[in-house]
């Protein structure tokens, strides 16, 4: 346990920081799950209407840095990819 009264503080906003980008990062993976559901559902233009918005939500959790910018890159990357492999 901390011992000074900065290191009581200190757990006090870290485990506020915690719950805060835990609730982030769960938003994150619903975008994500959102989209790969529009895309097995098979329609290629309410799947590209669902990356558009998640588009956003993945941008700016990148922008907090609850993850990294190459990260949300990627997943926006493979996501857009599989959306464009809907048509062949």
């Amino acid at each position: 346990m901390a011992n000074s009264a900065q290191a009581r503080k200190r757990a006090r906003q870290t485990i506020k920081a915690r719950s805060h980008n835990a609730s982030l990062r769960s938003r994150l993976r619903t975008a994500i799950k959102a989209v790969r559901k529009a895309i097995g559902g098979g329609d290629k233009d309410s799947a590209q209407a669902v990356f558009r918005t998640s588009m956003s939500t993945i941008d700016s959790i990148a922008d907090k840095r609850i993850i990294h910018k190459n990260k949300a890159a990627r997943h926006k990357s493979r996501l857009s990819a599989a959306i464009k492999a809907m048509a062949a």
